[in-house]
């Protein structure tokens, strides 16, 4: 468990470098505009169907409160998930040996 979630964060933090370097080859192409994308991007980037489908079926089924809640996490930066990335590494590090 702790080799299969120690590759997982270190696949988000891959991940998120990736979209970083986009973002800032992003903004190098279009002086003094920064770029940030977000999850909603890279996802309508990939699929807009499926994003749209995903969408109607938030609002379809939660509550408006929670629906808000899964759009809000939708337009965070898509590279903050090297955060959780992070963190996992942190989490599920190597073992102090006794």
């Amino acid at each position: 468990m702790y080799a299969f979630m120690r590759l997982f964060s270190l696949l988000l933090v891959a991940i998120a470098l990736m979209l970083l370097g986009a973002d800032a080859v992003t903004s190098l192409e279009h002086p003094g505009k920064i770029t940030m994308r977000s999850f909603e991007t890279i996802w309508a980037l990939f699929n807009p169907g499926a994003l749209a489908a995903f969408k109607a079926w938030v609002a379809a089924t939660l509550p408006s409160v929670l629906a808000n809640s899964v759009y809000s996490v939708l337009a965070i930066w898509a590279w903050s998930i090297g955060v959780i990335g992070v963190v996992l590494a942190f989490i599920f590090g190597r073992k102090q040996e006794e």
